[in-house]
């Protein structure tokens, strides 16, 4: 989650509420530098470098990153007869980005007749994620979308009693599971594989990815498919939680101090596919 996408304070979906006395604006969208240095990589080059990046928060969708247009190379950007207009930036002009011998169209956008509030984002162009072979904060690749500095993970000890059945099963047990707490979710725990039984765990086919934690491998219970997960090299930032499992709670009874537990609304996770090019070595960093 971050400032405006899956529960965070700007979402659609927010779980809190802002304390005021009277009705927000339906949407509110929230830019602010970045202040990391930004760079993007399309057809072998670099083509847009900046210290000066705007991240614009948009309700419902992940950041995206502004650059100054004298930031992006001169011959990168080839304007095209393709506009549309944003419900809140109002027209938009889209761009074709080439490099060399590479050329696709509609890659990149820039907001040209922005409302007097938003001027933040005058001169700016933006790159689509998935388009571009590559973005980097400094010499390190950023996978899945731009960083939001809003989404947050704490890890905790805890001597809570954990106990995860399935029919007449007992899956796992344990009084030291980790708590993780992730921005805008309900906690998710982690239990030690010496606590879980190993033996009702099958291995099911697929993976994902998720920017903050690495590549996450699922497990079919029974008849309850994907009902168990596990980052079996997470990345070092959340170590901590290398190869234990989480369980799903609305596929198998998960029990935290013999009180059920249940998914809360807003848990989905929205999707952003698989970025151009990359390598299973840059998504598993670990």
């Amino acid at each position: 989650m971050g400032l405006s996408w899956q529960q965070g304070p700007l979402a659609p979906g927010a779980i809190g509420h802002f304390l005021v006395p009277g009705p927000l604006p339906e949407r509110l969208l929230f830019a602010e530098r970045l202040r990391r240095r930004m760079r993007v990589r399309f057809g072998g080059e670099w083509v847009a470098d900046s210290e000066d990046v705007v991240l614009l928060h948009e309700p419902g969708r992940y950041p995206v990153a502004y650059f100054p247009l004298a930031a992006v190379d001169d011959s990168t950007l080839k304007p095209s007869e393709h506009t549309t207009r944003h419900r809140d930036l109002g027209p938009t002009a889209w761009f074709t980005v080439q490099a060399g011998a590479h050329s696709t169209p509609r890659a990149a956008w820039q907001h040209t007749g922005l409302p007097d509030h938003a001027v933040d984002l005058g001169g700016r162009v933006a790159f689509a994620w998935r388009a571009m072979d590559a973005f980097f904060e400094e010499d390190e690749r950023i996978v899945g979308h731009a960083a939001d500095s809003y989404h947050r993970i704490d890890i905790r000890q805890t001597s809570r009693h954990l106990v995860v059945r399935h029919e007449d099963r007992v899956v796992a047990e344990s009084t030291h599971p980790l708590a993780l707490y992730e921005s805008g979710f309900a906690p998710r725990w982690y239990v030690p594989r010496a606590d879980v039984d190993v033996s009702a765990l099958t291995p099911a086919q697929g993976r994902t990815f998720c920017p903050y934690k690495g590549m996450c491998s699922y497990y079919d219970i029974a008849g309850a498919r994907k009902a168990a997960w596990s980052y079996e090299d997470a990345y070092p930032e959340v170590g901590r939680v290398s190869g234990l499992v989480s369980f799903e709670p609305d596929k198998v009874e998960v029990h935290l101090d013999a009180v059920r537990l249940r998914l809360e609304p807003g848990q989905t996770v929205v999707p952003h596919g698989v970025d151009r090019n990359l390598t299973l070595d840059e998504a598993d960093r670990s």
